[in-house]
């Protein structure tokens, strides 16, 4: 496996688990290694995460039903809100500068962050 593989499969493995473990959260880990480690520009790191944690949600919440861990009472109503949100976060992604959009998430998980803390 090539070095550059090696890193991708980790930060993967790394997102994955996060995901899984978190309920979400994968972007937290993607979007700073596809930045800083594999190079890319914002816009196309925030719109990767996307990608590639959508297995990983998706074999998760298989997982979460089995368990039965979902709370079908707000399944409906809080999927329709992700999708909306989803569909305007992505048009609003390719209007707002690079730095900008760094510079949200930055504040989105620090303030997350705090509020886990206390």
């Amino acid at each position: 496996m090539k070095v550059k593989n090696f890193y991708a499969v980790g930060g993967g493995t790394l997102t994955g688990a996060a995901n899984g473990l978190f309920g979400g959260g994968g972007g937290m880990i993607a979007v700073p290694y596809l930045e800083r480690v594999a190079g890319y520009p914002a816009a196309n790191a925030h719109a990767t995460a996307i990608a590639v944690v959508l297995p990983a949600t998706l074999t998760s919440a298989v997982v979460y039903l089995i368990y039965g861990l979902i709370p079908f009472s707000v399944l409906l109503p809080v999927s329709i809100g992700v999708l909306l949100g989803g569909l305007a976060g992505a048009k609003l992604l390719r209007l707002l500068n690079p730095k900008i959009t760094t510079l949200i998430f930055s504040a989105l998980m620090l303030i997350a962050g705090i509020r886990m803390i206390l």
